[in-house]
Parts: structure tokens; sequence; C-alpha cells
């Protein structure tokens, strides 16, 4: 990393160790420096935010990316969270899901997601989209 250069905070919000280990070995290679904190559902994701204990002292992320469908508590209910607190709804949010359903890009975009992308299921175009994912933030 050049000097005075900082990383980009990035939230994963994912349930699936497959996809997280994707998006892990895929930022290992980014020319831009990432530091990613993984929330394994959305009641981890909200507590991390939030700095509730064991999450004190990291500060807030400069980008969640969130599956919608997630244990305990779902991406949907995390968007609205997020949305909904002056401390955090300024984060960009980047919905990355497979739920094929259009209702959920309604949703989504209701509670005015930055993005929405389907999981694509080719490790090439996971990896172009996640390096897309790095000019955003």
């Amino acid at each position: 990393m050049a000097t005075g250069e900082r990383a980009i905070r990035l939230l994963l919000v994912e349930d699936n160790p497959g996809d997280v280990r994707l998006t892990e070995d895929t930022l290992e290679q980014s020319a831009v420096p990432v530091e990613m904190e993984v929330a394994h559902d959305g009641a981890e994701a909200l507590g991390y935010l939030r700095q509730h204990s064991p999450f004190h002292g990291g500060g807030p992320p400069d980008m969640i990316l969130l599956d919608l469908n997630l244990p305990r508590l779902d991406g949907r209910k995390v968007l609205a969270e997020v949305r909904s607190d002056p401390e955090l709804n300024r984060i960009p949010v980047v919905i990355l899901t497979s739920s094929p359903g259009d209702e959920d890009v309604l949703m989504a975009f209701s509670f005015h997601a930055d993005g929405y992308v389907r999981k694509p299921l080719e490790l090439k175009e996971f990896n172009d989209l996640v390096r897309r994912l790095e000019v955003v933030a």
C-alpha cells in the first residue's frame, strides 16, 4: 500500500462459506487494498455495524456487500435497518445474492440499495464482479 493510501473497509454479509472464500481469494489479488470483515448472518451484521460487543473500535465500513437470504435476520431486514439508522444510512450497500425474484430487486431499490447483482455462477464472472465493486468503494 502506498504511503497515505487507506485500505477500503468492506463488510461482506454472507452465510455461504464458499462465497466468502471466493470473495477473499479475489480481493487478495486486487490492486486496491481491501480490509474485509465477514458477518455470517443479519444479526451479526447489525452488531458489527452498531459496534456492539465484540466489534468495538473498528468503525463503519466503506461499503457493505449484502446477501438477502441469511439466517437469523435476513438481508431485507438488514437493509431496512441500515437505511433507517442515521449513523449508517450513508454507507453504500450492494445487494449480492442468488435470489432470482424480481420482487427482491424492487424491494432493494425501494430501500435505496446502491446496487443489486445476482451472484454469477462462473468463477471468472464472480472475479470480474468483485473487481468492479472495488471501483465503487
